[in-house]
């Protein structure tokens, strides 16, 4: 015979009737905060029927009782705050307009379309241009990091989009577009033929990474070597540690220029690039000029109508247009000192922080 839903199937009939459900519930009730435990002892003492545990769970059920359990405060598994070192109440808010260091809508429309790329995957949380504007803020100001005003993103956030930056060389081209301008509105071709190579040595922090002592400058930190256009805009840079001289890092440096502008024909150097420098950077097809401090003049027994050697401060040509981009590196604070490991962040704060100047400079100009 076949068996229709209503059929029940046979088996032991319940333990607890309908008396024994109705004592449970008056016992649940009346102690809320019973165990399971205690209110079977209870039954047993009033009806004289032993349960079990699960059974005593079953009966509950079925008379419509339900443990309620009070709601806990998760365990904050961060410590507590330490209101003696600096957290997030104490970074400040954002100005009105901003900070001095921040892009203006100009400026921004000039280089958006090298930050904003577009393609597949996630599009980015927090709009390029904020994080360009903590960049900047971190340059001019020379805060760490973790110090950067609440309304920015996170710092590892910004940090993030920095390397990336780094990794993909957004700065030098933001650089390169921004010095085609400018070489444009001073009339001259885009495509540079003469360079000025020096370097510069500045000290570094306890970080760790390459460093090393110039023993000319009593310096102990790295040299930034440079090579601009006689414009004083940056053409190729490298960081080294202190320790490396000018004639073993010249020809690297002409290298970098030459991989980036082809058409340097003519380079102007100082003495500390003369001799095997000089002769290994001429084998590079271009030609060398090694510009001298006059400190003697050739003569006769006559009076010499050279002048004679200047005594003090000389302004010497060609030079003074990268020992001018020199100065300002070293107009941000952030590039006062060397604060970073890697040798090629270091370049990319330089790159940076040239574009970020000439990015303001070409802005007021078209404007």
């Amino acid at each position: 015979m076949p068996r229709t839903p209503t059929h029940r199937k046979a088996g032991r009939p319940n333990k607890l009737g309908a008396k024994e459900l109705a004592i449970v519930r008056d016992l649940a009730l009346g102690s809320p905060s019973a165990s399971i435990a205690e209110l079977s002892s209870r039954l047993t003492a009033t009806t004289g029927v032993q349960v079990n545990r699960r059974t005593m769970s079953t009966a509950l059920a079925r008379a419509g009782v339900k443990r309620l359990r009070r709601e806990r405060r998760k365990a904050s598994t961060q410590p507590a705050k330490d209101p003696h070192r600096f957290n997030d109440d104490h970074r400040p808010v954002a100005p009105a307009r901003g900070y001095p260091s921040s892009l203006t809508d100009h400026e921004w429309s000039l280089v958006r379309d090298l930050f904003e790329v577009t393609g597949p995957g996630r599009p980015p949380r927090h709009p390029r241009r904020t994080m360009v504007d903590a960049i900047a803020y971190v340059v001019r100001s020379g805060c760490a990091w973790r110090m950067l005003p609440r309304h920015f993103p996170k710092w590892q956030t910004v940090y993030a989009a920095f390397r990336e930056c780094v990794a993909k060389g957004r700065f030098i081209e933001m650089h390169a577009r921004l010095a085609i301008m400018w070489r444009e509105r001073e009339e001259r071709d885009p495509n540079p033929t003469a360079a000025v190579i020096d370097s510069q040595s500045v000290r570094t922090s306890a970080q760790g990474g390459p460093k090393g002592f110039d023993a000319n400058k009593k310096i102990k930190g790295r040299k930034r070597h440079l090579a601009t256009d006689t414009l004083g805009l940056l053409l190729a840079v490298v960081v080294t540690a202190a320790s490396v001289q000018d004639r073993d890092a010249g020809p690297m440096v002409l290298d970098a220029a030459l991989d980036r502008y082809p058409t340097l024909a003519m380079v102007y150097v100082d003495q500390g690039y003369a001799g095997r420098a000089a002769d290994e950077m001429r084998s590079r097809d271009v030609q060398v000029e090694v510009v001298r401090r006059r400190e003697t003049v050739w003569a006769t027994n006559q009076l010499s109508l050279l002048p004679l050697p200047a005594t003090g401060f000389e302004i010497l040509p060609r030079r003074w247009v990268v020992e001018r981009t020199n100065a300002w590196n070293d107009s941000p604070r952030r590039m006062a000192k060397d604060y970073d490991r890697r040798l090629d962040v270091s370049e990319a704060w330089i790159w940076f922080t040239e574009s970020r100047l000439l990015l303001r400079r070409v802005a007021n100009a078209v404007a």
